[in-house]
């Protein structure tokens, strides 16, 4: 398990994780939706995760949705790389009921974010344009090349679970134990 802390004025975060873990979890972000999303991704990407924050979320939920994301993201950065022994790769699409969301996701120590979900307006007390925020700040520090596309879908909550899941499960195929690898990459870094 490693831990890293942030706190500016807007945030005061403490996260640890084990990419190696089970999928437990222990969440209180102060946003509670997002505490939901967290959880689902521990679960089902495997990686043990404990996240605590006190944000200024009685001016809104961005800064916290936000610097999680920064933290989350360069505690992964910090537990993948080198990467070594791993697949690399990994893709899902993940169904919630009606809803369908992709992911193909490459440990490529690059960042990049093909964010493509059609999620405008609130879930409960949501703001829904923090998911891609969130993703975004994730994906930048953990230097993670990640496509999240919506292939169909309708209800909110169903589309960004289904893409939190989808990223959770990829992540979890992209570092599945494999020594035959090596370092998976013909430039013999990453």
């Amino acid at each position: 398990m490693i831990t890293r802390t942030r706190k500016t004025k807007e945030t005061d975060i403490t996260i640890s994780l084990d990419i190696n873990g089970t999928g437990k979890s222990n969440i209180n972000s102060g946003v509670g939706f997002l505490d939901h999303m967290l959880t689902s991704f521990s679960k089902h990407s495997l990686i043990d995760l404990d996240v605590t924050c006190v944000g200024d979320t009685h001016i809104d939920d961005h800064h916290s949705v936000e610097d999680i994301g920064i933290v989350l993201g360069s505690l992964l950065n910090e537990a993948i790389y080198p990467v070594k022994n791993m697949e690399r790769f990994g893709s899902a699409n993940i169904v919630m009921d009606e809803a369908c969301v992709s992911c193909d996701l490459d440990l490529s120590n690059r960042p990049f974010l093909v964010y493509e979900l059609n999620v405008a307006g609130k879930v409960g007390q949501f703001d829904t344009e923090l998911v891609e925020e969130f993703f975004r700040a994730f994906v930048l520090n953990a230097c993670i090349s990640t496509h999240i596309i919506e292939l169909r879908g309708k209800n909110k909550h169903h589309i960004i679970e289904a893409a939190f899941k989808s990223v959770a499960v990829a992540m979890r195929r992209a570092m599945q134990t494999n020594s035959r690898v090596g370092i998976p990459s013909t430039k013999d870094v990453l």
